[in-house]
């Protein structure tokens, strides 16, 4: 069970953020395990099950990020990251377009929700199509969305129109990709055990979108086969 993060953790990621080197990381391996990843594995296998009671008939998968950044993608930066992640998600290949819940802790911030790391255009324009078509179905959702205050709707717009909705869809009629998010400042909700039950508290409130595009995503599969 996660009993909640501690200073270490902070401080060991401003440590390799600065100091993002071999060197380092090895004299400060343990810190790392024992502060940061092991608390994130646990945090990380609390939410899993949790969704897994909240959608039963998914195949859920857990994934935890490495620390270590691809060689292939440095691109001048050093060899770690100075955060960590994980996901709960269906598929092995190709999830980055299939909804996703998340997690993420950083040196100045955490944040967790559902979305996309990169939905499919195709995916998109069926989307689009289902809001035009069936306005009042999504409609729902939204509303009931735009009630709460945990989330915000996030992810890269059209700058042009991509056609006609109404205003209450047009914000997520024009996303070329979109996730549900909640971010804060590193707060003393970090340290507490109870940090995995109110993110299930809120990813509760976001099944129903989880749902919606999981059936959309579905549809575009059997389209290709």
């Amino acid at each position: 069970m996660f009993q909640g993060y501690t200073q270490e953790t902070v401080d060991f990621m401003w440590g390799i953020r600065f100091n993002n080197e071999r060197e380092w990381f090895l004299a400060h391996k343990e810190d790392y395990q024992k502060h940061l990843l092991e608390p994130t594995r646990a945090l990380g296998e609390q939410v899993y099950e949790g969704l897994r009671g909240m959608l039963p008939h998914e195949p859920l998968l857990l994934k935890v990020s490495r620390i270590y950044r691809d060689a292939r993608r440095l691109h001048g930066r050093g060899p770690y990251k100075d955060h960590l992640w994980f996901c709960v998600r269906t598929g092995d290949k190709d999830w980055t377009g299939r909804p996703t819940f998340y997690f993420e802790i950083a040196p100045e911030y955490y944040s967790y929700g559902m979305g996309f790391w990169q939905a499919r255009a195709e995916l998109m324009e069926l989307f689009r199509r289902d809001l035009q078509e069936r306005p009042d179905e999504f409609g729902r959702l939204v509303r009931l969305f735009n009630r709460q205050r945990e989330f915000v709707l996030t992810g890269d717009s059209y700058a042009r129109s991509k056609g006609e909705v109404s205003d209450l869809l047009r914000p997520w009629f024009q996303k070329k990709s979109l996730s549900l998010s909640h971010e804060l400042p590193l707060d003393e909700k970090i340290f507490r055990p109870e940090l995995a039950e109110e993110m299930l508290a809120g990813f509760k409130t976001l099944v129903p979108f989880y749902k919606y595009f999981a059936a959309l995503c579905a549809s575009v599969e059997r389209k290709r086969e």
